[in-house]
């Protein structure tokens, strides 16, 4: 009698997709399934431990354990038959005995036939079965109830790393999706940037030219009218501007930073110099200063932004601002305190979200346009942070971050 081929499942179309979806075909070996073939083999005493994937012509060894080769073809093999078992272990004490294997070219070899076998199928979360783990010895055996037990667990073990395999792949497709994505808005906004900014430039030059030749023709509403419109022009310049700095904060990197450490204080001095403050202001800066080593770039980007809204949206007539800076063992903290308008409880969850504002209005008049905080957190996230606010309206609102701090470079 000759052999017995292992027939196909009923929903072998559904299990050979499940199988593509998986994506670990002739992959390289990975310690994680190594490890629970080397656990199979030492529970059940046995010389060879495999987790094959079964496709339409052959089974591939994912991980092997006293054996060489990385495949054979289906249609000899023992887990095609144990396939079909369900959940079930498959148990073959004697090959030789048996009318489905007798015949079989792994059974009658001379060298290291395959005599005693064992196999649980691999299932999806569908149910699919796609692949073994299976035990193979030389000679005659069974194996006891605890063994069994064990060997069950085990393959769930890997059942779960299937399923946190395909999450991981479906993550990744997301993640290049969004890249992709990201890219195409920021083409976008840099194309809209030029396309839009340009005319903006010519209509405020325009209003200049047209007060400047005709100002004297016009009365005062139409003053007014021309004042407004170069008003919006500037707010929609900066709008665009704003944009376009939102998606360049994803080219910071907690990686990118400056192996000599800038001195704080010299550092906080230069940004408040930037900020160019018309107002009655006072900014109290650290009492001790010490060497920062990090992202330059965007500590400063989020500096500058932050204490900007320190001074736009504060209604006191005397503005106040505190700056603080602490070194801890992986993290410098951050913290900047101003007593301006605040901003109200309900709207503090949000306020790091894109577009969204915790206030009308600023200290000039002008709407923001809530791009800034926004800006502000992934910088802080790329740079290897947290950051929190709390606030009180019209007493004070204070802005806590952190910046991770680098492990030194490899030196080649």
């Amino acid at each position: 009698m000759l052999m017995k081929k292992p027939d196909l499942p009923r929903n072998e179309k559904a299990r050979l997709a499940a199988l593509e979806k998986l994506e670990l075909l002739d992959t390289p070996a990975e310690r994680q399934y190594d490890n629970i073939t080397e656990l199979a083999a030492y529970i059940c005493q046995v010389p060879v431990a495999l987790i094959t994937l079964i496709d339409e012509e052959r089974q591939w060894f994912k991980s092997k354990i006293g054996i060489d080769s990385s495949e054979a073809p289906r249609e000899l093999s023992f887990c095609g038959h144990a396939l079909l078992n369900g959940n079930a272990l498959m148990e073959v004490p004697d090959a030789r005995k048996d009318e489905r294997f007798k015949d079989n070219p792994f059974t009658t070899a001379e060298k290291n036939p395959v005599i005693f076998y064992a196999g649980i199928p691999l299932n999806d979360s569908q149910g699919h079965a796609v692949g073994t783990l299976c035990l193979i010895d030389h000679r005659p055996r069974k194996l006891e109830k605890a063994q069994k037990k064990a060997l069950h667990s085990l393959a769930d073990q890997v059942n779960r790393l299937f399923e946190l395999r395909i999450k991981n792949n479906e993550l990744q497709k997301s993640k290049s999706k969004y890249k992709q994505h990201n890219a195409l808005l920021k083409n976008f906004a840099g194309a809209v940037s030029h396309d839009l900014k340009m005319p903006l430039s010519n209509i405020i030059v325009t209003i200049d030219i047209l007060k400047s030749k005709y100002g004297g023709q016009l009365d005062e509403q139409a003053i007014n009218y021309l004042n407004r419109l170069k008003q919006s022009s500037f707010g929609m310049s900066s709008y665009i501007s704003n944009i376009l700095d939102y998606y360049e904060t994803d080219n910071i990197s907690f990686e990118d930073y400056e192996e000599e450490p800038f001195d704080l204080k010299t550092f906080l001095e230069g940004i408040v110099d930037m900020l160019n403050i018309e107002a009655d202001c006072e900014i109290n800066l650290p009492e001790k200063t010490f060497g920062l080593i990090c992202n330059r770039s965007g500590l400063e980007q989020i500096l500058l932004n932050l204490l900007g809204n320190s001074l736009k949206y504060n209604n006191k007539d005397k503005i106040v601002i505190d700056i603080s800076c602490e070194e801890e063992d992986d993290f410098y903290r951050f913290s900047i305190t101003d007593n301006g308008m605040g901003i109200p409880k309900e709207k503090q969850k949000d306020i790091f979200s894109l577009f969204s504002t915790a206030t009308e209005k600023d200290r000039h008049g002008q709407k923001g346009n809530g791009i800034g905080l926004s800006s502000v957190h992934k910088l802080v996230h790329n740079l290897g942070g947290e950051i929190r606010v709390d606030s009180k309206v019209g007493e004070y609102t204070n802005f806590t971050f952190t910046i991770k701090k680098p492990k030194a470079k490899k030196t080649a």
